[in-house]
Order: structure tokens, then sequence, then C-alpha cells
């Protein structure tokens, strides 16, 4: 079975993708794909990987793991969507690391399921506001810890995806740029769904409707249905353009206020991470997903 691991990031519509996955729950089911809600897994498969991580033996089999979380079912595809597979918000940074523990999860979600063919699935965002969104997401305290146990000019995408290549080499991985998300998002849902680029999807364009205004977006719709035999690049290229025009602008702005942070810090950061892009775009194993 292909089992298909969402791992987050944090902050990057982790929780939108996951409602736009259930939402379209009828049409994985008639392609043999799972998509479990996280009631039925995350603690459950939480603890069997704490478990792997501290040297115990694997209580149960995959086949009884399998049982308990789809309940029976019978499918080729299932996805298991969590943003805290690699640690919470707080083990998110470590010094000049994202998710150090990323590399070990997955060892143990490979232990857990050795007969499976498993593929991450991970959004990755700019330092400059993936920093400050996590430090907004938890409390003050621990948000300043968070700061201080990093050293942001020093943080790489790349680096977490070449320690996982390195770790776990034969399980493919596929990245997406977070700041691209409105473009590609029907290439993110599809991706995990298995599905073609033409497969009519739920919710494909909701990310695009809680950043547009609603005369952009009728007029978008309307776009898209009189065009419906474009190619995905030229789709990406209309939606930018439509985005350009009718986006609302206190819905895309990000205001950033930390300690120490000034606008050529952050430029700073922004230009690094433009340049990792590149390169994760040439780590063998690895698809990256952009506008």
């Amino acid at each position: 079975m292909k089992v298909i691991i969402h791992a987050g990031a944090h902050e990057t519509e982790e929780d939108r993708v996951l409602k736009t996955l259930l939402r379209n729950g009828d049409l994985a089911a008639k392609r043999g794909v799972a998509v479990p809600g996280p009631s039925k897994f995350r603690n459950l498969l939480n603890g069997c990987v704490e478990a792997v991580l501290n040297g115990g033996a694997v209580a149960q089999s995959s086949d009884v793991l399998w049982d308990a979380i789809l309940e029976a079912e019978q499918v080729d595809r299932v996805i298991l969507s969590n943003p805290h597979f690699f640690g919470a918000p707080r083990q998110a940074v470590e010094m000049h690391s994202f998710y150090p523990e990323a590399e070990m999860r997955m060892g143990a979600l490979k232990t857990l399921f050795p007969q499976d063919q498993l593929e991450l699935h991970f959004g990755v965002r700019d330092p400059a506001s993936f920093l400050p969104a996590l430090v907004k997401g938890t409390d003050p305290k621990r948000g300043g810890n968070l700061l201080d146990r990093c050293a942001p000019l020093s943080l790489q995408w790349s680096n977490l995806l070449m320690r996982l290549r390195t770790a776990v080499p034969d399980i493919p991985i596929t990245v997406w740029v977070y700041e691209d998300m409105p473009m590609i998002w029907g290439q993110v849902i599809r991706g995990m769904l298995g599905v073609g680029d033409q497969e009519r999807i739920a919710g494909g364009m909701d990310l695009l409707a809680s950043i547009m205004s609603t005369e952009g977006m009728q007029r978008l719709r309307s776009y898209l249905h009189e065009h419906r035999d474009m190619g995905e690049a030229h789709k990406q290229r209309v939606i930018a353009a439509f985005l350009g025009k009718y986006a609302i602008d206190e819905a895309i702005e990000e205001e950033v206020d930390l300690p120490g942070w000034t606008d050529a810090l952050m430029a700073e950061l922004t230009r690094r991470y433009e340049a990792d892009l590149d390169e994760i775009a040439r780590i063998p194993g690895v698809t990256l997903l952009s506008a």
C-alpha cells in the first residue's frame, strides 16, 4: 500500500490541506484512497513512533495498526496528515536546523510499516515569515525560547531535505512552496490524492477564495470555465494575474514585530530562502512544486 505522509510544515495551511482532503472523501473512496480523520490515527501512531524512538519493541504489527486506523477498509493508498509528525511547533527549529527529529521519526515510520511504500509531502516557507508565525502560535515564554534556540540566517530547508534523503533514501519527497500555494493548490491536493491534473476536486479554489475579493473569484471561475483545456502552467499564470488585481490586501500582508528583527534581516532571510529553493530543486528524489 502507498502511504502518503503529510507532515506540515507548521503554518503552511496544513489545517486547510487536511480539510480539503476530507472534503474529497467520496472521490478518494472511488479511487481506493483513504483519508483518515485525526482522531483515527494521530494518538495511536504518535505513541507507536515514540515507542520505537525510545528503543522499545514494536508492540503491534503493521496489519494490526492498519486495522485500527482503517477499520478494515480495503484501500491502495492512505493519506496520513499530521503537522506534528516531526514535532510540536516549539520543536520546529534548533540552532541551525529545521525539525531536528525529522529523520528519526521518518525512520520510525519505516519500522512500523516495513511492507508499505511511504511518500513524504511537505510545505516549506520563507523563514522571514515562518519563524514569526511559529512564535505567534505559541505562548510568549515558549515563543521567546524558540527564537533563542535558533540562528535564523543559518536555517535552510535544503538541509532538512538532505538529512531525510540520507536517512531514508528510498522515500520520495514532494515539497511545495508556501508562498505559491494559491497558484498550486490543486497540484498539492491532487498529488496527495494521486489523481490527474484534469480531475475535478472539491475545494480546489478554497485558498484563493480566502485572499481574493468576491468579484475577483467570480471573474476567475468564469474565465477558467470558458478555458477548461488550458494546461497547469497557463492556469497558474492566469491565477497570478487575477490575484494581482483582486487580492485582498489585509489577507496577504504580514506584519512582523520581533525584537531585533530589522527590514534588512528579513530581506536577507528571503534572499537566502529563494536561493535555498534552487538547491531543493536539485536534490535527487525531491519534487518541488512552485509557480
